[in-house]
């Protein structure tokens, strides 16, 4: 038995005595770990999570890539534009994540937690062996400081996440209690495990919701060391780290510095890949898949290509109509345009074949409505909200439009201008107008990105065919980042990605409250009852059938609305990479994970 194995064995059974009390009192049960549904698939005391390895070597430097700017480090808050470095590596949760499992968390910042089954409340149990970068302790009065600060000045999806909690109780340095009765929201508990915690000492509560570029004080295996705006950030592993050798940990965070490097558009950052300037790239345009990787770098071998089968749904990529604009309020006109996108059109002649038609808010998966008629559990949850969902949604009939792939589909022009008229527009002289006042259906795609400006040029092209006028506007990454928060915008792409086991982030991209609330991913502006309640009811479920039909139900209730003009997903995951990098055999059903892996110790660049 490994000494990692017997010190956590010890520590559970040390704890187990002092919290027993409590724990008969409150019905509550000690855990490692919490799953959303059923329980962790990783037993007290386990090693090192199954995808990672505990002997890889450390050392080197890996240097990553993206694309556009950054004007802040927190990207936990509204303002500002900023990577996903800081909640990534300098600063920690309670709890963290596992990869391999649809929603389940493991201790970190906190090893262990009392919660009962109704999950009414939550105790974290902090290790007192957790430090800061600056050396003070981290204690529960920091798990305090960072929840109210997210509840405060966090993003729209902490502030309705945590508004939801009663009441915050510190027991004692190291305990730290939430009072989550009556919220009925069984993801709550996992919600506040993975807070991002901050120092109390060394962060200032008056400017936290500020972009700042100077570098937080962590609990995390890196630290800031150098931050060039919209050029580069540069993290170094920390020698005295806390969590060097917890379970969670081990065969995690292997190189010794990450440094990301920042590029203005796809092409500079392809060529940059190409001519070695990053290590690790994964490629979404198929067309540079099929065509772009004939370099010498991949023929002899400097350069790994990799297909990646991925087990996650695929979520929803598509054209965003923003109802909130008149133009958009009529679902028979965000229907209309549904008709004129030519996705075998496009599939053929723009991405090699090689993309599959999204279908689904959660394309790919059991969660899928597609395919399936309505079960009991799911028409007992629509029963209240009769004609919210269209017949052949219920009955798993629908699909997307299909045309004939010629670009110049003549049924689905017609059935478009169908649609259209009964909505109260006519096309006159080759322009559509509303009838009466005459006035043009005309509209802006915003996008931010030369691939998304030629998808959305050949969309406006279809669309004129039944004279809509729309513009395509590309513009840089903060003017658009900054207009899509505000909801100044008429029609964007956009992807929701989906995981298997969706929550409050449907709240964010669906509820009611956050379609008026700057800086969600309501970006539709959906208001809907019917969508409240059955977020609200896959909050609630209990068992993974309850489940499974309150999520289906809502993706019917989604696709009912025509919110969006679906676009497609790829099945794999393609991945591009130095061959001087090492990856672990398993592969976590999230899919690769580059904190998993290292620089082989000889090629050390």
């Amino acid at each position: 038995m490994g000494r990692g194995l017997i010190r956590n064995l010890l520590f559970f059974a040390a704890l187990a005595l002092p919290a027993s009390t409590a724990a008969a009192d409150e019905a509550a049960t000690l855990r490692h770990g919490i799953a959303m549904h059923g329980e962790p698939a990783l037993a007290p005391g386990f090693e090192h999570l199954p995808y990672a390895n505990p002997q890889a070597p450390k050392g080197g430097r890996i240097t990553l890539a993206l694309q556009g700017t950054f004007d802040s480090l927190n990207p936990l808050i509204v303002l500002g534009v900023a990577p996903d470095v800081v909640p990534r590596y300098v600063v920690q949760p309670l709890m963290m994540r596992s990869a391999d499992e649809p929603f389940t968390i493991y201790g970190l910042l906190a090893r262990a937690v009392e919660m009962p089954d109704d999950r009414s409340f939550i105790t974290f149990h902090l290790d007192p062996r957790a430090r800061f970068s600056d050396g003070h302790p981290l204690t529960a009065e920091d798990v305090r400081f960072s929840f109210e600060m997210l509840k405060k000045s966090g993003k729209p999806f902490h502030r309705s996440s945590f508004g939801q909690v009663k009441a915050v109780e510190i027991l004692d340095p190291h305990r730290i209690r939430f009072d989550l009765s009556g919220s009925n929201d069984r993801e709550l508990p996992l919600l506040i495990g993975m807070m991002s915690v901050f120092p109390a000492h060394a962060t200032d509560p008056d400017t936290f919701d500020k972009t700042t570029l100077t570098p937080p004080v962590g609990s995390g295996p890196y630290a800031l060391t150098e931050v060039k705006p919209g050029e580069r950030v540069v993290l170094t592993r920390r020698s005295d780290y806390w969590g060097e050798d917890l379970p969670i940990t081990r065969g995690l965070y292997n190189f010794d510095e990450v440094r990301y490097d920042f590029y203005r558009d796809a092409n500079t950052l392809f060529e940059a890949f190409k001519a070695g300037l990053y290590d690790f790239r994964i490629e979404g345009d198929p067309g540079q898949w099929a065509m772009g990787y004939d370099i010498p770098a991949v023929r002899d071998g400097r350069i790994v290509r990799e297909t990646v089968a991925t087990r996650l749904p695929k979520g929803m990529n598509g054209f965003v109509l923003n109802t909130r604009k008149p133009l958009f309020s009529d679902a028979r006109v965000r229907e209309a345009l549904s008709y004129l996108f030519d996705f075998d059109w496009v599939n053929r002649n723009l991405f090699f074949g090689q993309l599959t038609r999204s279908n689904s808010y959660f394309s790919g998966s059991d969660l899928a409505s597609t395919g399936h008629p309505a079960d009991e559990r799911e028409r007992a949850l629509l029963a209240a909200f009769p004609g919210t969902v269209r017949e052949d949604i219920l009955e798993g009939r629908w699909e997307p439009p299909a045309s004939d792939g010629s670009g110049r589909d003549r049924d689905m022009a017609r059935r478009a201008l169908e649609l259209l008229s009964e909505a109260g527009w006519a096309l006159e002289h080759g322009v559509l107008r509303r009838k009466g006042s005459g006035e043009p259906f005309a509209f802006e795609m915003l996008v931010n990105s030369r691939s998304q400006e030629r998808l959305a040029l050949n969309f406006s092209q279809s669309l004129s065919r039944i004279g809509i006028q729309a513009r395509v506007r590309l513009v840089d990454d903060v003017q658009y980042w900054r207009r899509l928060g505000r909801f100044d915008f008429d029609m964007v792409q956009w992807l929701w990605p989906a995981s298997l086991s969706p929550g409050n982030e449907q709240r964010n991209r669906w509820g009611s409250a956050a379609a008026q609330r700057s800086g969600s991913h309501n970006h539709a502006g959906v208001a809907s009852p019917a969508i409240d309640r059955l977020i609200d009811a896959l909050l609630e479920a209990r068992s993974r059938e309850d489940f499974v039909a309150a999520v289906r139900a809502l993706d019917r209730t989604l696709l009912s609305g025509f919110y969006v003009v679906p676009l497609f997903y790829l099945k794999d995951q393609w991945l591009a990479y130095s061959s001087d990098l090492g990856r672990p055999e398993t592969l976590p059903l999230m899919g690769p994970n580059i904190d998993t892996w290292w620089r082989q110790p000889h090629k050390s660049p």
